[in-house]
């Protein structure tokens, strides 16, 4: 064989040797933007040979989404064990909170809301899991006018006269009725006649639930009368003031004429009747 022969021949193969190498690398490319991206498959013939088989397939990790950029996990969220209950809220101004107790009650109730809504006002119902069973509407009604439901127990006991395991049911069993009625689980929890003992604090704290009492007591629930109520109410007001009155639990007719009196006369005198905000450790 010539020498000029020869050379052309050992081009030709090296031109050979050289385009299969970019062919592999060519696949090898194509195999690793799919992974990423997401694409299809690639549709063209894969290169011959174990190496190109080597090349073509994905490192395992990049099929897997990186962890590290979701958000953040939030601290679950603690509520202080305490030894008394709130009795005032902070707020702005002359700020003050209405509380009615014992309910819902069909009867009262409403006609509570009603007024509420005719002057744009937010308050709390300290509610007995009993009387939400016959009453979800009620409920409903609260979560979509944005009032705050408490819990009150279940069926309103003494319960420095319960055991620990008879306090936790009364507790967990409203905990579970406010939930299914008002879609969230109460944050607040206040004890029937105001008769709070360490294990009442204990359960609520553990179930997420702050203490709240009253400043101001209508005594309502002994029918002292229309204007006397409203007369109580407008005496005891001040910033922070925690007003108590029933919407259940007798009859309640006195609390609903007194609320249409000494509602529009506290804000006609600049008090901002609102509900309170959770402060968590």
């Amino acid at each position: 064989m010539k020498k000029d022969q020869l050379l052309t021949r050992l081009l030709t193969r090296r031109r050979a040797l050289i385009a299969g190498a970019g062919a592999v690398g060519a696949a090898a490319t194509a195999g690793v933007v799919t992974a990423v991206t997401g694409d299809g498959p690639v549709t063209s013939a894969p290169a011959a040979g174990s190496q190109a088989r080597r090349l073509v397939k994905s490192s395992a990790y990049r099929l897997h989404p990186l962890t590290g950029y979701g958000p953040p996990r939030a601290a679950p969220r603690r509520t202080l064990v305490r030894r008394e209950p709130l009795l005032r809220v902070s707020g702005r101004g002359r700020t003050m909170v209405l509380t009615f107790d014992d309910g819902p009650d069909p009867r009262y109730t409403p006609d509570i809301l009603d007024t509420l809504a005719k002057y744009d006002v937010r308050a709390m119902f300290f509610v007995c899991g009993e009387m939400v069973a016959g009453s979800r509407n009620l409920l409903a009604r609260m979560a979509d006018e944005g009032h705050v439901v408490g819990n009150h127990t279940w069926s309103h006991p003494l319960l420095t006269r319960l055991t620990r395991r008879q306090i936790r049911s009364q507790m967990e069993r409203t905990c579970d009725a406010v939930e299914d009625a008002y879609g969230e689980r109460p944050e607040w929890f206040r004890a029937p006649y105001g008769a709070w003992n360490r294990a009442a604090f204990q359960l609520g704290a553990e179930l997420g639930m702050e203490p709240l009492g009253w400043t101001v007591d209508t005594l309502d629930w002994t029918t002292p009368g229309t204007r006397s109520i409203a007369n109580r109410v407008e005496r005891g007001a001040a910033p922070g003031v925690v007003v108590l009155s029933h919407d259940a639990g007798g009859d309640r007719s006195q609390s609903v004429r007194a609320l249409r009196r000494y509602l529009p006369e506290l804000l006609d005198s600049g008090y901002h009747v609102t509900v309170p905000r959770r402060h968590y450790a």
